[in-house]
């Protein structure tokens, strides 16, 4: 177990790292942020900074030199330079990162486990895509295998004339079919050093242009019918990464099902609502697990709850925004506010 006024490590130095440290600071700890750019949003709510590139071990290893242990906010953090950290602990375990970093690994990792992805086939050339088409069928996306999200590196394929004519660029990428669906949603879960694994409700999820928009839950009935099957799968997954901290899986309600779609090993977006709207937030149980202490409470502190990002110039809206009592503001501290850039987050709870 690690004490309080012990250091938390974290790789990486954007909004989710402002939150660990910040539900760390509640509990007692100081964190020491690590991260190759040097307008980190994360680190102005340390107590210690080291602005280094991934690859720069002698700076991985003070950095470690300063933690008891160390843990991650995002999932394209490099793997191989983390050897740096020596003994340190790292929360989760790498493998973890590994799995998810690479799209085809991560479907092949859970179809093994009994779950269901969107069909999908890996494209190393123009042959391969075609042949991808012709066995999935169109539409379809094409993805990067590597470093996408909030649908960057991503191309949509309505024709198999639209796979010939896409320039393909010189990286692995994957070829998924669509998947007929009424909704989405994430299965949000925290396992403990001890196995202890504890599920925060299911938020439905609504995206705009490829970006989480808004979060709700309670979900509707006809999505929670299917988090019952979703949560196994995340279990299984968790279990067999033996997995410390938060985990989040993201699936497609279809009629069929749930339909795994990806997974973050990392507190995540979707649960933002949880600092205001759970006992516990994902925040302060993520600290909480890699830490070994007793996870929080995790069921709903209201009757309902809405979380919205604020993309962008939205969060210029913050008078009209905090006029309303019942809205929670969080703004990350960014300085620019570019089209498509997650600037900060809006909770509003209902109570009765």
């Amino acid at each position: 177990m690690i004490a309080p006024g012990e250091t938390i490590g974290i790789l990486g130095g954007g909004q989710l790292g402002r939150m660990i440290a910040m539900a760390a600071a509640q509990l007692g700890y100081r964190c020491h942020i690590y991260a190759p750019e040097g307008d980190s949003i994360a680190a102005e709510v340390s107590a210690a900074f080291t602005c280094a590139s991934w690859d720069d071990g002698k700076a991985m290893a003070a950095f470690a030199a300063d933690c008891a242990v160390v843990t991650y906010e995002f999932e394209n953090v490099p793997v191989a330079p983390l050897a740096a950290l020596g003994e340190v602990p790292l929360l989760p375990h790498p493998r973890a990162l590994e799995t998810a970093q690479d799209r085809l690994t991560e479907k092949r990792f859970v179809t093994e486990l009994g779950g269901t992805p969107a069909p999908f086939a890996p494209v190393d050339s123009t042959e391969d895509l075609a042949a991808a088409i012709a066995a999935i069928g169109a539409p379809g996306i094409l993805k990067t295998r590597r470093d996408g999200y909030d649908g960057k590196g991503q191309w949509r394929i309505m024709t198999p004339e639209d796979g010939q004519a896409l320039d393909l660029p010189a990286k692995p990428l994957i070829y998924e079919g669509f998947v007929t669906f009424f909704a989405e949603f994430s299965v949000i879960l925290c396992r403990g050093r001890d196995g202890d694994i504890r599920f925060f409700d299911s938020a439905h999820n609504v995206h705009e242009s490829g970006i989480l928009a808004v979060s709700t839950v309670p979900a509707p009935a006809a999505l929670r019918e299917q988090v019952p099957a979703a949560r196994a799968l995340a279990a299984k997954v968790a279990e067999a990464l033996d997995y410390v901290g938060v985990l989040t899986l993201e699936f497609f309600a279809t009629e069929e099902g749930p339909v795994f779609n990806e997974m973050a090993p990392r507190v995540h977006n979707s649960g933002h609502w949880t600092i205001e709207g759970a006992v516990t937030s994902q925040f302060e149980n993520h600290v909480r697990a890699i830490c070994a202490l007793p996870l929080g409470e995790t069921r709903l502190a209201a009757q309902a709850v809405e979380m919205r990002n604020l993309i962008g110039d939205e969060a210029h809206d913050w008078p009209a925004i905090l006029a309303d009592p019942a809205n929670h503001l969080h703004l990350y501290g960014k300085a620019a506010a570019r089209p498509g850039r997650k600037m900060g987050h809006v909770t509003r709870l209902t109570l009765d």
